[in-house]
Parts: structure tokens; sequence; C-alpha cells
């Protein structure tokens, strides 16, 4: 009884030391985030960055994971053990799927000659329709004058404005629900009636309409700046800067680009403000759990370790990034063929320049693993696995998960989940089966991330003249690769028919070209590159296992 009244004593002591030097560390600590340094030899910084780099491994998205399959014993007679897939000998391509990347090469041709009708021509030939979708209606010029509506648009625009006069809901919401779906080139319908629906008090459904109509005409000013404003009071700030910054980023000649860019930087500011407030508060949380774990297990290291991890994560997203990076290079034996990485390169700083958050230094690396995957660090450190090159088709594949990826880190997912598993992770230690909760913690966003990644993915191919199925496509290479996966309800990322299914929707929905640059010819010619390499670096492993 003495001994744990002393524990107390001791704990309780510590506490209030370290409550009064933890306040003066992190009141001393920038509010914007400081360039990242070179970490140091010392066991400080070593754990800092065990740390996170735990954090990240157990939290970070990974949308790609495919899980291995093996072939059941009934389907091979023979007692010799069945190769996994990737070990198994890959069939030579038979004369139909030879022809069918001859034309795809003939048409990227006709495409980067700028002969984009005749391409398009033969794109659609190739690619089949997407199943249980409708065609998309053709997109008309978009118009802002009222006067300019057919009869019919303006008996619903007449009604609507008579019900905002008497304030009658039904009769302000219906003919604006007709106004956009039947006029969607009318820009002021989508404005009023999300300002109608906030009115009434569906935020969701605002964000909605402000979301369709931008995807439909995002060089359409006055909408996309409603639609920032209107992501920036949900407190999607990161969303909000992100609108902003690539309405200016695609739109360099219009006269309101300056504007955007300053709507950008003020909503950016605002979003690493309210990250640096929750990193603070959750310091305060961290020390307690701190005291606490030092009373149950007499242990310092709990304590010593939330508080040095959170003072690494308020140097920000780039500090963060760089550290784990660092390990991850010296561990993954990257790959260092110049032609294959220049190509990875190529293609992620491309998308890179219009993601809209250029304070990041973006890197792309590519991890000599067979598996089709790949992963991001905070602040633009993506690793792309050299099977995702091997097992897609195209660039414009291969471009979908770099995009994937690259829109995890500029909506900053990894460094919100670092930040929110920092504080979950130091208390879950301290409790039977912790790991475990700290990992179904993250569930509840992680599907959501995914679908926010896969949907900015999208619009990032799109924007730099990939064709708009990239990604979609990838799913499909992946879904057909998956054999016992969990139920989609279970998962922390959304099941592959569910994936393919509400991006073709998107597609449809927001009339993107998928009958754009699929980048063929010069994919397959890394791709033998790169299959030769892993080759390679197969036989070497063989090579040093001893001889039974």
């Amino acid at each position: 009884m003495k001994r744990t009244k002393k524990s107390l004593l001791l704990a309780l002591n510590w506490v209030l030391l370290s409550f009064t030097t933890s306040i003066l560390i992190i009141l001393a600590q920038p509010t914007a985030p400081v360039p990242a340094q070179a970490p140091n030899s010392t066991n400080s910084q070593q754990s800092r960055e065990e740390q996170l780099r735990e954090v990240l491994q157990r939290q970070s998205p990974k949308p790609v994971v495919i899980p291995q399959t093996t072939p059941s014993p009934e389907a091979t007679p023979s007692p010799t053990p069945t190769p996994k897939p990737d070990e198994a000998t890959e069939p030579a391509p038979t004369p139909e799927e030879i022809a069918r990347r001859e034309q795809f090469i003939a048409a990227d041709k006709l495409y980067l000659a700028g002969q984009f009708a005749e391409a398009e021509k033969i794109y659609r030939q190739l690619k089949e329709p997407f199943a249980k979708t409708t065609q998309p209606q053709e997109r008309k010029p978009a118009i802002t004058d009222p006067t300019q509506l057919s009869p019919g648009g303006k008996v619903y625009w007449r009604e609507s404005e008579a019900g905002i006069a008497k304030n009658l809901q039904s009769r302000t919401l219906v003919p604006l629900q007709l106004l956009v779906e039947q006029y969607p080139e009318f820009i002021p319908g989508h404005i009023r009636f999300a300002e109608v629906l906030k009115q009434y008090d569906r935020p969701e459904q605002a964000l909605d309409i402000l979301e369709r109509g931008a995807s439909l005409y995002p060089d359409q000013p006055e909408l996309v700046k409603a639609r920032v404003t209107a992501l920036a009071d949900a407190k999607k700030w990161m969303e909000a800067s992100l609108a902003a910054r690539q309405f200016a980023i695609l739109n360099p000649k219009n006269p309101q680009a300056g504007e955007f860019n300053n709507l950008a930087e003020v909503h950016l500011k605002r979003y690493k403000s309210h990250i640096q407030a929750e990193i603070r508060g959750n310091a305060i949380a961290n020390i307690l759990t701190g005291a606490l774990g030092y009373a149950v297990t007499g242990s310092l290291v709990g304590p010593f370790s939330a508080l040095d991890s959170t003072i690494l994560l308020l140097r920000g997203e780039q500090s963060i990034g760089e550290s784990v990076a660092k390990q991850a290079k010296e561990q993954l034996k990257l790959i260092t063929d110049d032609t294959v990485v220049a190509y990875v390169n190529e293609i992620g700083q491309k998308l890179a320049n219009v993601a809209g958050r250029n304070e990041f230094k973006y890197e792309f690396f590519v991890v000599p693993d067979e598996q089709l995957n790949a992963f991001a660090l905070p602040g633009g450190k993506i690793f792309i696995n050299a099977g995702a090159i091997a097992k897609t088709n195209s660039e414009a594949e291969l471009a979908g998960l770099v995009a994937h990826e690259l829109s995890h880190v500029v909506l900053s997912h990894g460094f919100q989940l670092v930040t929110q598993g920092n504080l979950v992770g130091n208390i879950t230690q301290y409790i039977p089966l912790g790991g475990i909760i700290g990992q179904l913690s993250a569930l509840s966003y992680s599907r959501d991330m995914e679908r926010q990644a896969d949907t900015l993915g999208t619009r990032l191919i799109v924007a730099t003249g990939y064709a708009a199925d990239g990604l979609r496509n990838l799913m499909v290479t992946l879904e057909k690769q998956q054999k016992n996966v969990p139920p989609s309800w279970f998962s922390s990322h959304p099941g592959g028919s569910e994936r393919v299914r509400y991006l073709e929707d998107m597609i449809i929905n927001s009339n993107y070209n998928r009958y754009s640059y699929e980048g063929v010819e010069r994919h397959s010619q890394i791709q033998a590159k790169v299959k030769q390499l892993l080759k390679e670096k197969k036989e070497q492993a063989e090579k040093k296992q001893p001889a039974r």
C-alpha cells in the first residue's frame, strides 16, 4: 500500500513538472510549420522518428493493398506447390491483345499530334461503355443571364423567385431542383439552389449541388467561388483552399485568378491554424496519459515518447515526411535506374503542378516490390512499387495510382491520421488489446478519405490530359486480382466493385473525357525494363540463399 502511494505521489510530481515544462516547450513552437532539419544522431531524435514511423505504419491509408491469392489444392493435381501469382510465368499476349495495344499506340500518337477527333474515334472503338450507367447529355455552353433561358426555364426561375419572396419552402425548392436538373448550364440556378438549401438547414445537399455544378463548369468563377465558400462554412478548409487554388492554376488568364489564389492562402492558413490548435490540445492529454502510464507501469518511455512525438508534429507535415522518408529510403533499397525513376517522377510532378499545394517538395520513389501497391507520407513523399508499373496497362492507369496517393498528401490525410493517432496510440498502449483498438478507431474516417482521394485523383488526371478513367481502370485491374476479400463494410477502404461504380458515376455525371491520352507505348517500354530489374533482383536474392 505504501509503495502504491509512493508511486502515485511520484506520478503527481512528475505531472506537475512535465505540465509546466511542456507548456513552455509547446508555446515556444512556431505557429506555422518550419522547414525540416536533418535528423541528428541522438537517442531523443531516434525515439521521435520511431514513434512517428510506427504511427504511420499502423494508421496511414493503404488504398491499393492486394491480398495475395493462392490457388486451391484441387486446381493442381501435382504435389508440387503452386507458385504465387507474382512468381508465375506471365502468359504471352494473344494476337487480339497485341492488335488492341497497337491501336492504342496509334490513337496516342494522333492525340499527341493534336488530332484529337481522330484519336477519339479509335479510343471509342477500343473502350466499352460503362456497365449500369447512362450516357451523359451533351454539355451546353454556360449561361448566366436569366433572359437567355428557354420559356420553360424562365418559368422555373420566376416561380422560385416568387417562393423566396413569400418564404414558401416547397414553392422555392421544387422549381429550383427542376431548373438545375433540366438546365444545368444556367450557373445562377446552382448558386441560388445551394443558398436556399443552406437557408433551410441542408448544408450537405447544398454542397452536393455546388460540387456537381462546378464539375460540369469548372471555368465559371462565381460557381467555384460559391463552392469554396460552402466548403469553408462546413469547416473543410483544406478542400476550400484546393478548390480555389485549382481554379487559379487551370484558368491563369481569368481576371479573378489572383483573387482565387488569395482565397486559397486564407483557407490554407485557417486549416493549419486548426491543426496546430488540435495538436496543442492533444499535447495536454498526452502528458496526463503519460503520467498515468508511469503510475501503472513505472516506465517513463511512454510519457517521453508522447511529448517528443507531439513536438515533432508541431514542426509540420514537411518535416515529418522528411524524417520518416529518410528511414524508408534506407530500408526499402529503392530502384535507382534513371529511366524508370524519371518516368515516375515526370508523371508525379505533372500531377503535383495542378494539385494546389506548392509548399511541399514532392518526391517520387520506386520500390523494388512486385505487388501493385503504393503509399504516401505527409509532405509529398510518395513511394510506388515497381509492381505498379509492371501490372498496370498504361501510363493513364499508373497516373491514376500516383494521383490517388498524391491526393492523400494534398488533403493532409496522413498528417491528420498521425495527429489523431498520436493521442490514440499513447492512450491505447496502456489498455489490453490497445493496438487493435487504435487501428479500428481509424475505420470510421478512412473510407471517406479514400473516396476523397479517388475523387480528387480523377480530377487531377483529367486536368493533366490523361484519360479520365485511368484510376477507374486501375481499380478494375485490382478487382481482378482480389480474391476472398473481407466484406466492404468491415474494410477500412471501399471494395473494388464499389469504387469502380462510383468512379464511373463521377466520370459520367461530370462529363469527364475518358477518350483521351492513354500512353501505352512508353509505358510498355518502361514496363519491360522494370520486369527485367525485378527478375535480376529475384535472381540475386536466390543466389544469396544458402544451399540446402
